[in-house]
């Protein structure tokens, strides 16, 4: 392999200290120690009384995320991260979470369709030392969701520390395609991460005004909790799932040379027919399933390429660029000398997909993104009161909009801030119907549950609010760059 690019502050010294807490970016070979790669581990839960039930533990732990350097950390069953819980669409799951942190935290079911007062958002305080155990039939098609912190102003740190994990749905009509599905072999769950190190190896985050007006950008990349690891590929035909876990980077994931891959997936489930691409953006929060041909044995990274956010013009624009927030780097080296044949295969047809009809929706919501501009918001001590959703910070006290169960909704999402917003919204899969006067692309025709809107642009999205209702527990939309989540950017839904 040639010098690979990444993100990184700085070079390890001959005594073996570094300076991680450096803005600068650096290039060398950080494949010279293969570190290998980690899949987390498979948690299945035990079935009980017809229900399948996991056991969680929020734990602080320690990782040597560089070799003689202790980081403090916390995970879910583990010092960092957390399993891959995997269950079956109509399972009913019971999920006994203990707290054992020291402080509160919560759970949320990111992605997942389920009751508000199951859902792990701001509402749902797990305090120390007690336990709360959330139990939900399982509505979702098969599709890769996960589950992470949502404390209220505390979500970015807590994600940031570790408290983050997978959850794997499977149904009938996804097992049929005959998709590679064996875990850990030819299916590969990937949690892309960026992190900042202080020099004696702890987490650095939040050291400025600007990272919380932009989002925490890291300088290295963890994959699964490990910096460039090396993948080697037990099959020629390789699944990989994809999660952008990362506070606020933008990813533009392709190949070193250039191979094509098959996108099968999204945030929602399978699509409808694969689709053909060199690269896929991939938002903060996002999920993208893909499905790559490694018969030709050769070593190839997978990369982030340049041109993954968009840049605006003005203060912004600048700040972003001059930072490096958009550059190539590297992030996972595979090899697959040794892979082998296997039985499975992409189909032309994957998954049929319900039809919307946009005639349907009982009626259009506005949505408006906005961030606090100008010196006045650097010099601010407090972050609440710098990011708005329709010219609103977040207020617990306040319920933002009331919608309606077994109807659908359209969203016209207007970003009317110079960087781009990933809006997530709890309880629902979406569908996008246009952005910026476009219709999506095919690898844009799944179904979502958080979605990019570039700066000054729209977006028209098809809401369903499906099975549950709640006159009194809302749910959330927000911002998935965290540090706007935590800042206030974020509203309170009813579902009635």
């Amino acid at each position: 392999m040639q010098r690979r690019n990444f993100l990184v502050a700085g070079v390890l010294g001959t005594a073996g200290v570094a300076f991680f807490g450096a803005k600068s970016l650096y290039s060398y070979d950080i494949f010279e120690q293969e570190r290998d790669f980690a899949v987390p581990p498979l948690y299945e839960g035990e079935v009980k009384n017809g229900k399948r039930v996991f056991n969680l533990n929020l734990q602080r732990g320690q990782m040597e995320f560089f070799k003689g350097l202790k980081t403090e950390t916390i995970g879910i069953n583990a010092p960092f991260l957390g399993p891959t819980l995997r269950a079956k669409k109509d399972d009913f799951i019971k999920v006994n979470i203990k707290n054992s942190l020291g402080y509160d935290s919560t759970i949320h079911w990111h992605g997942f369709e389920l009751p508000a007062r199951m859902d792990g958002g701001p509402h749902q305080v797990i305090k120390n030392s007690s336990i709360w155990s959330p139990e939900f039939a399982i509505k979702n098609r098969a599709s890769m969701l996960w589950y992470h912190s949502h404390l209220l102003h505390q979500t970015g740190a807590q994600v940031y520390k570790g408290l983050a994990g997978l959850f794997i749905i499977d149904d009938d009509e996804s097992l049929n395609t005959n998709l590679p599905n064996e875990y850990g072999v030819d299916d590969i769950p990937i949690v892309l991460q960026d992190r900042n190190f202080n020099s004696d190896g702890s987490f650095r985050y939040v050291s400025s005004m600007p990272e919380n007006m932009m989002g925490v950008h890291g300088n290295y990349v963890l994959v699964n909790g490990v910096i460039a690891p090396t993948l080697k590929a037990k099959k020629k035909l390789m699944r990989f799932r994809i999660l952008n876990g990362s506070n606020a980077r933008y990813y533009l994931l392709g190949f070193s040379d250039n191979r094509k891959f098959k996108l099968v997936g999204t945030d929602g489930g399978l699509l409808e027919k694969p689709v053909k691409l060199s690269q896929i953006k991939l938002a903060p929060a996002q999920r993208v399933d893909i499905v790559v041909d490694m018969s030709d044995a050769k070593d190839v990274v997978l990369k982030s390429y340049k041109g993954a956010i968009s840049q605006s013009r003005g203060m912004m624009g600048m700040m972003m660029g001059g930072m490096g927030f958009d550059r190539e780097f590297d992030i996972l080296k595979i090899k697959s000398k040794d892979a082998k044949a296997g039985s499975a295969k992409v189909p032309a047809n994957l998954v049929q997909h319900p039809v919307w009809n946009p005639k349907e929706a009982v009626g259009v919501r506005n949505i408006t993104l906005q961030i606090r501009m100008g010196m006045g918001m650097m010099n601010r001590s407090s972050r609440d009161d710098n990011f708005f959703i329709n010219g609103k910070s977040m207020d617990m006290n306040r319920i933002d909009a009331i919608a309606k169960k077994d109807a659908f909704e359209i969203w016209k999402v207007v970003n009317k801030s110079p960087m781009a917003h990933p809006l997530h919204i709890h309880n629902t899969q979406f569908k996008i119907l246009s952005i910026n006067g476009r219709l999506p692309y095919p690898s844009e025709s799944g179904f979502m549950d958080t979605v990019s809107v570039d700066p000054m642009q729209i977006a028209y999205i098809m809401v369903p609010f499906k099975y549950y209702s709640d006159a009194k527990v809302p749910y959330m939309f927000h911002c998935h760059i965290l540090e706007h989540e935590d800042g206030g950017m974020m509203g309170q839904l009813l579902v009635t």
